[in-house]
């Protein structure tokens, strides 16, 4: 629960995911980017920061699916 990980190619979907989504874990595939200079893409993923707005019903969406499944297993365990 709060981990929002995503796949990034490049420097917009590192910027995107961070803007969108409130990613907090960036994933880098190393066969994918090949020889690509990568610092790039982690500077913008650090620097950009979270809008909010119409993207912070999605991100707590998944927040309250979380916090269900949290609950349910807690219950589940009680029994």
């Amino acid at each position: 629960p709060g981990v929002r990980a995503a796949t990034c190619h490049d420097e917009l979907t590192a910027e995107m995911c961070r803007r969108h989504n409130n990613v907090n874990v960036l994933c880098l595939s190393g066969d994918m980017l090949g020889e690509r200079p990568i610092e790039g893409m982690i500077e913008t993923w650090l620097r950009t920061q979270f809008e909010g707005g119409r993207h912070e019903r999605r991100v707590s969406k998944i927040t309250e699916i979380e916090q269900r499944v949290a609950n349910l297993k807690q219950e589940c365990g009680k029994k």
